[in-house]
């Protein structure tokens, strides 16, 4: 069975915004955005929402894609960007990711950086720093994904890099109905990508709308 590389529930706004620039990124802003909760706030709604801690929750259509997210995964690729803050070389390997204990990947991740550091595992989720193009990642990740798919999870420049390789095979972008004005597109429009994608869109109750690409 061939291995898919999927983006899954990338979230971006109606104008297309995943992320603030970089230089607006800090411990305290990860996605370096204005009230970025209003991008996830259908996938929070969900009963199948990871960090849910009360009974409830919709299970409709954003709960499927929710539910989805881990369905078949063996290993999920990353930039640097999406891991942490920091920039340049480490200064220190005290810094182990945004998610604390207990990582939702429960797969190796790998993490791209042209700063090497040592691999190192949290409960199930084991983080490897390599360097290299995007295909050599992806050879790595889907050795390591042992005949499961491999998941992109972003940020938005790292999936960028991986659809200007040609190496996607499917996304599932969710837009949501805020506008940012400013910060990392990852398009101008949908449209951008039909020349190499056949696209669906389907509209959920909650006000996002998921747009479910798959190779032409």
């Amino acid at each position: 069975m061939e291995q898919l590389l999927r983006v899954m529930n990338f979230v971006v706004s109606a104008d297309g915004v995943a992320a603030g620039a970089s230089e607006h990124q800090s411990l305290e802003r990860p996605f370096g955005l204005d009230r970025p909760e209003r991008l996830f706030a259908w996938a929070g709604a969900t009963a199948s929402w990871p960090n849910r801690t009360e009974a409830g929750g919709s299970r409709g259509l954003d709960d499927y894609f929710t539910r989805d997210f881990a369905r078949n995964i063996g290993a999920e690729i990353m930039g640097r960007n999406k891991f942490g803050p920091q920039r340049g070389p480490w200064q220190d390997h005290e810094w182990q990711g945004w998610w604390g204990d207990e990582p939702p990947f429960r797969t190796p991740v790998f993490v791209m950086t042209h700063h090497a550091r040592p691999s190192f595992t949290l409960s199930d989720t084991t983080f490897h720093f390599v360097e290299g193009d995007p295909a050599t990642v992806l050879a790595q990740a889907r050795e390591a994904a042992q005949g499961k798919d491999v998941r992109l999870g972003g940020g938005v420049t790292t999936v960028r890099q991986f659809l200007d390789a040609d190496l996607v095979d499917t996304l599932h972008v969710a837009v949501s109905p805020v506008k940012f004005g400013s910060g990392l597109r990852l398009w101008d429009s949908p449209d951008d990508l039909l020349d190499r994608f056949h696209l669906e869109v389907v509209p959920s109750p909650s006000g996002v709308t998921h747009h479910l690409f798959w190779r032409r």
